[in-house]
């Protein structure tokens, strides 16, 4: 049995920093900034009627994929995307030095 959630279409929006996704008619996005070769996670947002569908993990994996495709460093500073390397550790290597 497949548990897992049917694959977004998930757009990344370079002019306002996000990777973005219409699901029933509400937009979700995970935020980022970045800023000398570091991509700052800073925020996943699934508005609550959408919670539980796996659509922040799909935001998240489409943003630290394109951060490993440009070969950027990630600064996770939103709980949810900490959360997710840690239980995720195949994207650990792209985690930013502490200074």
């Amino acid at each position: 049995m497949n548990t897992s959630p049917p694959p977004l279409t998930i757009i990344h929006n370079p002019a306002h920093t996000r990777f973005e996704v219409i699901v029933d008619g509400l937009r979700c996005d995970a935020d980022y900034q970045l800023i000398d070769g570091v991509m700052h996670l800073t925020h996943t947002i699934v508005p609550k009627a959408l919670e539980g569908r796996g659509i922040a993990a799909q935001l998240v994996t489409a943003a630290l994929t394109w951060a490993r495709a440009q070969q950027l460093q990630v600064n996770p500073v939103c709980s949810y995307v900490v959360a997710y390397i840690r239980r995720h550790p195949e994207w650990q290597d792209l985690l930013a030095s502490a200074p």
